[in-house]
């Protein structure tokens, strides 16, 4: 299960994910993403994934394409922010926001 929060700011736009980013899941955080993507009006896209449990290939493909477009990710835990590093290494520096 994955539970998406939707937080609004006048600077950031984040979603905040919660549970197993994993197929079928991935589908909605896409569309989730792609409707914050629409929406920004200049703000900042942040992904929390500070709750996330498990992460599938998708949801890794997921976030990768998030981290190319400039996306900020906020994360606290072992698991995510060895995952994130992990993406990280393989997005050309002059892609990154940061």
């Amino acid at each position: 299960m994955l539970k998406i929060s939707i937080i609004e700011t006048k600077t950031q736009y984040r979603l905040v994910l919660e549970g197993k980013l994993i197929i079928p899941w991935t589908t909605e955080f896409r569309a989730a993403a792609d409707n914050a993507a629409r929406n920004l009006r200049g703000r900042e896209l942040v992904i929390d994934v500070e709750n996330l449990t498990a992460i599938g290939e998708d949801g890794t493909a997921a976030l990768d394409e998030l981290m190319r477009q400039g996306a900020r990710f906020l994360h606290a835990g072992v698991f995510t922010r060895h995952v994130l590093r992990q993406l990280a290494r393989t997005v050309p520096k002059k892609e990154m926001k940061g």
